[in-house]
């Protein structure tokens, strides 16, 4: 029985990434990156740059992990349909054990529209499809085995976004306590729409918990300027490590009552999505190899550089760990 040393948890999807010089950018400061992509209705605009890739969570950073030496499990839910094939088949082919990965014989495989700017920025359109109907009890939790939880050896859980499906984010949760695994936690909009409050608990029993600038906010309740008080106010929360990235400009560790920073490596942006995968799976298993929290910090942005450099959410994974 193979005793995998990640298992990822989440989405698997189709991406499919349109850049055209048809739609408008306009500065709003309301918006996430401040700027939107204006369409005329009833018009048919060109498209410059068309794309296609697979994507989601859960397959983005199992390819890191499986890249950078881990022995990799991903455990998702796709469509019994040709693209659900096509994402497992890649999987196979980057050696992650693809045997929780789920077939939905009613819905289809989840499938993403991702407008790209000139400038990198984006705006996705999906459809979750079977990717909102992960049954977490279904999973072939037994194959994982149990480990004691020793430093540097222990077993790591990564879970992304499950589309806010609080029962199932439990369920993870229970079976990570059953085979002494640790857990990452990369929790989406849906999730973190429930409140600290509710979501206490779960994370308290996180050891990395890792969010872009905007979701760190919305957890704590702050306006996205008050970035000292946000990671002040969150970072005592997971066991280990609280990790803020900032896009253009960086990312930020807090942890035993400190914070790390470093800016983002420079290079052109032609694509940000996937960057927050590729810069959280990276960091962990930077973790799971016995790296200090500043090497970690380095690692996840070399990756992410990559990621944003390319088109698609894992054309620029680097194929192997950086520092070793």
């Amino acid at each position: 029985m193979p005793r995998f040393e990640v298992i990822t948890i989440g989405s698997a999807t189709q991406d499919v990434f349109i850049q055209s010089r048809g739609w408008k950018e306009r500065v709003d400061g309301s918006a996430p990156d401040g700027i939107d992509a204006c369409i005329p209705l009833g018009s048919k605009l060109g498209i410059d740059e068309l794309a296609f890739a697979t994507g989601g969570g859960a397959t983005n950073a199992a390819v890191t992990f499986s890249r950078f030496g881990l022995k990799t499990a991903c455990f998702s839910r796709v469509g019994a349909d040709e693209i659900g094939d096509g994402i497992i088949r890649q999987l196979q082919a980057e050696h992650v054990n693809t045997d929780g990965i789920q077939r939905d014989p009613r819905e289809r495989t989840a499938y993403s529209v991702i407008l790209v700017s000139g400038q990198g920025f984006r705006g996705i359109l999906t459809h979750r499809g079977a990717a909102d109907h992960i049954d977490a009890n279904h999973f072939p939790w037994h194959r994982a085995g149990k480990i004691l939880r020793r430093p540097y050896h222990a077993r790591w859980i990564y879970l992304t976004s499950l589309g806010g499906n609080l029962k199932t984010i439990k369920s993870v949760f229970a079976h990570a306590k059953k085979i002494g695994a640790r857990i990452a936690w990369n929790p989406g909009n849906a999730e973190l729409a429930f409140g600290r409050a509710k979501l206490l608990s779960l994370l308290q029993q996180t050891d990395i918990l890792l969010l872009n600038r905007e979701e760190a906010a919305m957890l704590a309740q702050l306006a996205p300027r008050f970035l000292d008080n946000i990671l002040f106010k969150l970072g005592s929360l997971p066991r280990q490590a609280l990790v803020v990235t900032d896009g253009k400009h960086g990312a930020h560790v807090r942890a035993h009552g400190a914070t790390l920073y470093s800016p983002a490596l420079k290079g052109k942006r032609l694509n940000t999505t996937g960057a927050g995968d590729a810069f959280g799976s990276a960091f962990v298993a930077a973790v799971a190899k016995g790296f200090y929290l500043d090497d970690a910090l380095r690692v996840g942005l070399m990756n992410a550089l990559g990621v944003v450099t390319h088109m698609g959410a894992k054309e620029g994974i680097l194929k192997k760990f950086p520092l070793s």
